[in-house]
């Protein structure tokens, strides 16, 4: 059966050519017999052209005709209305020429070579034959396919975008999918048909219908996604098991042509990042420009997660240049192929260093001259943190603190700093030594401040879980349910705030126009999800079901780990900005000489691999730092 589908499939032009000659041929002698012998009883061999040469002018002039229209270069299971006009545009060139033939020829002769009958019955008689041969191919091939069990789907949305979906599912050749139907919305018209399918309401019916005729997917066009909202419109669908898949935007197909039409747009399931309940986020572009274009931007940790996003979203606005500061080789490598290849006319200066070493710092600051400074490189995992406390403390805060210290040296005019909301109330190593960096570069703000007002404006930036990035819990979830493995869940009440990279890069660079210097910014995530429900809509999502097909594991809470993040310290309060999705949080200040002394005999304690000792001073310095679940909680006042 499969080398018959592929017969059908991938004919060479030359048979299809070949073929097509010989339903002409057919239906020349068919109009010739009807011609002359059921209407005229004409003698054929009476005739001023011999039959015999009548044929082969007509087949010649069809010939012609079908390399004209190119009729034989698409694929006949993939016949669509553009094929079936070049044969019918094929057919009347070819009648045409004939007619005027015998119109010049009687003129000239007095005879005319050809019946006027036989070419009246010879078109429609050969464009009916090339027609049906590709509707019997097309035909027959999805019966082939519809044998070997396509997965059925139904398109949610009857508007033009679910009908492209619906055309391209029938005529594209890498989308096994068989659509069934069409989903309305409850506010839509429905009993009624569309594209020769029935339109569906959404209600319980719907679901007893796609059991009964084992539909198990449907369909939701990008511009549908638009029109919904992800996380409410699409959960009912989840909860009945029924995978939900999508398409790229119509622009992102691919370019069809006679010989590529298979290619048309590819088929994937929806990202679990699409169904999570988030605020939409709007920036102001204009402002971000104001301090980003052609200026020279520097970003630490610049092929991280977040950095590497910030690197990107930064070319929108034309900098002079960009200073990639990594410490690691191989990502800085492929950050900068990819980022050449997208933006071949953008400067970017690669630098390996490690913000924890002083002195090259400075060399960098000292030859590049940065005007604008993203700090994202930082050690961000709770548990590895949870193990060595002294690393932390040299990667967050000495770290920070270089780069801080440097960027005032050098008259750097904004230097935004990426925090975190386990900051706030610290239950952790990480958390503790982010909050300590931030007490550093507020108070280092304010005392400079003092002096001169158009100092250094130092800027942090908080937000919680961010969508796909290295070690986060999605990608993590992925490869387990790749695998059929048990996804391995903490906690069953465990809940986080989540956000993608883009809207967190988004509202980093928003964020860093709004402040005047010294304010700790916080974004608005949206609800929190509760990751056991995570886990849940994303074996749904992959086609399986929860507890039968892929077991949920809970292993329990890990060193340092919390059940749920906040974004304020509890005697924190906010004020709004200019974007609704941005707040201020006011929170307590330090004298910088205190601190500064402070902070740097922990740094120093750090170097002496003395983990307690340094924890203790962390303690001391930020007093809200409760350990959770950590060997560190013999330290903490009973």
């Amino acid at each position: 059966m499969m080398q018959n589908k592929a017969l059908l499939s991938y004919m060479p032009r030359w048979s299809v050519l070949l073929l097509d000659l010989v339903l002409c041929s057919i239906a020349f002698w068919l109009s010739v017999w009807i011609g002359s012998g059921s209407f005229h009883y004409t003698d054929l061999t009476q005739q001023p052209l011999q039959i015999g040469w009548q044929f082969v002018i007509v087949m010649v002039t069809q010939l012609i005709a079908f390399g004209i229209f190119h009729t034989y270069s698409g694929i006949l299971r993939y016949s669509t209305f553009i094929d079936t006009t070049r044969v019918l545009l094929s057919n009347v060139c070819t009648l045409v020429v004939l007619v005027l033939f015998n119109i010049v020829m009687d003129y000239m002769t007095g005879t005319h070579p050809f019946m006027n009958t036989v070419l009246a019955i010879y078109a429609p008689t050969s464009f009916v034959l090339l027609f049906s041969l590709r509707v019997g191919v097309k035909t027959l091939s999805e019966t082939l396919e519809r044998n070997q069990g396509s997965p059925r789907v139904m398109i949610y949305g009857t508007q033009s975008a679910g009908i492209a979906i619906c055309k391209m599912l029938r005529s594209a050749g890498n989308t096994p999918y068989r659509p069934m139907g069409f989903i309305a919305n409850t506010n839509e018209r429905y009993n009624y048909d569309l594209a020769g399918m029935h339109v569906h309401p959404l209600n319980d019916k719907l679901f007893d219908y796609m059991t009964k005729r084992n539909i198990h997917h449907i369909i939701v066009s990008p511009i549908k996604m638009q029109e919904i909202d992800p996380a409410k419109d699409l959960q009912i669908f989840i909860d009945h098991n029924i995978r939900i898949l999508t398409t790229p935007y119509f622009t992102q197909w691919d370019n069809l042509d006679d010989l590529d039409f298979q290619r048309i747009g590819r088929i994937d399931s929806i990202r679990i990042e699409d169904l999570l309940e988030r605020p939409k986020i709007d920036i102001n572009m204009d402002n971000v420009r104001q301090i980003l274009h052609h200026r020279v931007v520097l970003v630490s940790g610049a092929a991280g997660s977040i950095g590497s996003e910030l690197v990107r979203q930064i070319q929108r606005y034309e900098p002079q240049a960009t200073i990639l500061l990594e410490m690691a080789e191989s990502p800085l490598h492929d950050l900068l192929l990819d980022l050449k290849k997208q933006h071949p006319s953008a400067r970017f200066i690669p630098v390996i260093a490690d913000v924890r070493n002083r002195e090259r710092i400075e060399q960098i600051f000292n030859e590049l001259r940065p005007d604008v400074v993203y700090h994202a490189a930082a050690y961000k995992h709770v548990p590895l943190m949870e193990s060595f406390p002294n690393e932390a403390i040299q990667a967050n805060v000495l770290g920070t603190k270089n780069m801080a210290d440097i960027s005032v040296k050098y008259h750097v005019e904004r230097f935004v700093m990426i925090s975190t909301d386990k900051a706030v109330n610290p239950t952790n190593i990480m958390g503790a030594s982010k909050r300590i960096a931030e007490i550093y570069v507020q108070s280092l703000f304010r005392k400079l401040y003092a002096k001169d007002p158009n100092c250094t404006k130092f800027i942090t930036t908080r937000f919680g879980n961010v969508l796909g990035s290295n070690g986060s819990v999605i990608p993590y979830f992925r490869k387990q349910i790749a695998a059929k493995e048990p996804v391995t869940v903490t906690h069953p009440d465990i809940i986080r705030y989540f956000m993608t990279i883009p809207e967190a890069c988004c509202l980093v660079m928003e964020a860093s126009t709004l402040g005047n210097g010294g304010e700790i910014f916080i974004f608005n995530m949206g609800k929190p999800v509760r990751i056991v429900d995570l886990a849940r809509n994303m074996i749904r999502l992959a086609g399986y079901t929860p507890e039968v097909d892929i077991p949920i594991v809970f292993t329990g809470l890990r060193p340092g780990e919390k059940l749920y993040e906040e974004l304020l310290n509890q005697k924190e309060t906010t004020l709004p900005t200019s974007n609704d999705q941005i707040m201020i949080a006011r929170v307590r200040e330090f004298d910088f000489d205190e601190v500064s002394t402070r902070i740097d005999q922990l740094i120093e304690t750090s170097r002496q691999a003395k983990p307690f000792t340094t924890v203790k001073l962390m303690k001391q310095l930020v007093p809200e730092y409760i350990s959770n679940n950590s060997i560190y909680e013999q330290l903490d006042p009973q």
